[in-house]
């Protein structure tokens, strides 16, 4: 595991010292980038997958993220894009709220619902332009809590910038309160204040 420490770097530092971290590997290897802030996990992000790694993201504090990437090959054999290194990326959230609510999509058949929606949380985490906020209550609620097999893509969303927020009154009518691992509790009134100033709200 390779520790690249960029807390307290300003744009594009963050992406320039993971690239030459990366460009540094003599084989295939892991590396764990520190920064403080949303904007660089995008960057960051960006970059790593379009050099050929596999990335997660998440959030461990205030102003305090981790980006995990792990790389199948080393850098002189992928092609990049050398401005990735050089360019900020803009913040890539929008003014789109998610909302779920249930831990399955559509209807019909209950497994095949559970394994779409994980499809389409996964989606999200692929956008170019990610939403503002995803909005959990009712059966969604089981989606941020443990056992949920979506908490690594919510993380990683989270870690970017997008805010995860699941009904209380859901997790408690579900037992789930102590379980949630993701985002923060909210409320009916916030739910509907979120969608109210949304510019546009998807519902799978």
């Amino acid at each position: 595991m390779i520790t690249v420490d960029a807390m307290g770097d300003v744009c594009p530092i963050p992406v320039v010292k993971t690239k030459k971290a990366m460009q540094a590997m003599a084989e295939p290897d892991t590396l764990e980038v520190l920064v403080d802030n949303e904007i660089a996990v995008q960057n960051v992000t960006k970059m790593a997958k379009s050099s050929g790694g596999d990335v997660t993201a998440e959030k461990l504090g205030e102003k305090e993220f981790k980006v995990v990437i792990k790389m199948s090959q080393v850098m002189s054999e992928v092609k990049t894009q050398e401005k990735e290194a050089e360019e900020c990326i803009p913040d890539r959230r929008k003014d789109t709220i998610v909302v779920i609510s249930s831990d399955k999509m559509g209807s019909g058949n209950d497994e095949l619902g559970k394994v779409l929606i994980k499809g389409f949380i996964f989606a999200v985490t692929q956008l170019d332009d990610l939403p503002k906020a995803i909005l959990f209550y009712n059966g969604g609620a089981r989606l941020t809590s443990e056992g949920s097999d979506s908490l690594e893509d919510l993380k990683g969303l989270e870690a970017q910038g997008v805010e995860i927020m699941t009904c209380g009154t859901c997790l408690d009518y579900y037992g789930l309160k102590e379980k949630l691992q993701v985002g923060s509790v909210t409320n009916m009134y916030s739910i509907v204040e979120t969608m109210n100033n949304a510019g546009k709200i998807i519902r799978p």
